[in-house]
């Protein structure tokens, strides 16, 4: 689903932007760029929906292109994140007067740095969804195409008050969002944490996302992150027991400017 995601790469590092757009080329329609010009007239040719570049390049830097494409309607939309140390960050960047969606603190992990860029992938994934969605306001997708993790995750940071519907074979469970707080969620004789934590390992079926559906109902203990910190832990705790050895997962890298 999120192949229809516009993203535009900026990082005068070679190395970076190729591992990044090899990291992303499965999630996106990436195009990359290698100085902040070049990304712009890219930027202003073909609007991306997502931008995300390096903050401090030769010439003009990440939040000068920043502070150029928010200044033209075309662009303006654009979600960015911005690649930056964390002294940059917090002194610099984090002002009223330049809205960033998300920061990647350099140096990072490409790993984790491409779980990052995904969510707000995703969460773009599941606008354009909405704004096709049919005229009864619900919509419908599959697991496939997201699964219930990049789901809630995209809801979360959407801020999105609906009710999500899953269904796998003849399981069937409902999940209640108030600005994207899980607030209620149902699955067989299961409620609130335990019902989440069911349905977070499915990995085929439907989803429905209704967004006139609304409950009084309040049976979570966790808000949206902490109930899918503790799914994930006891996700891997049940993929370890199964029989996954500690040391089986891929070689991360580390990448600085």
């Amino acid at each position: 689903m999120s192949n229809n995601v516009k993203v535009l790469l900026v990082d005068d590092n070679p190395m970076i932007l190729g591992m990044l757009r090899g990291a992303l080329t499965p999630l996106a329609m990436v195009s990359t760029a290698a100085d902040a010009a070049d990304a712009l007239l890219k930027a202003v040719d073909d609007p991306p929906d997502l931008l995300v570049c390096d903050y401090r390049m030769s010439g003009m830097d990440g939040r000068q292109l920043v502070e150029k494409l928010r200044s033209r309607p075309r662009t303006a939309g654009a979600a960015i994140i911005l690649l930056a140390a964390k002294s940059d960050i917090t002194e610099k960047l984090t002002t009223p007067d330049l809205p960033i969606d998300d920061f990647v603190e350099k140096p990072f992990f490409l790993r984790e740095a491409t779980q990052r860029i995904k969510r707000l992938i995703d969460k773009i994934a599941l606008e354009k969804m909405a704004k096709t969605a049919p005229s009864d306001g619900v919509l419908r997708g599959s697991l496939l195409q997201m699964n219930v993790i990049d789901l809630v995750q995209s809801l979360e940071m959407g801020r999105k008050s609906c009710a999500l519907t899953l269904t796998s074979k003849d399981e069937k469970c409902e999940v209640y969002f108030k600005e994207g707080q899980v607030t209620h969620a149902a699955y067989g004789s299961l409620n609130g944490d335990q019902a989440v934590f069911k349905v977070l390992r499915w990995t085929d079926g439907n989803f429905q996302v209704n967004f006139e559906g609304k409950t009084t109902k309040q049976t979570t203990t966790l808000n949206t992150q902490g109930l899918l910190m503790e799914g994930l832990r006891l996700l891997d705790e049940s993929q370890r027991d199964g029989g996954k050895a500690a040391g089986e997962e891929e070689e991360d890298v580390l990448l600085d400017s």
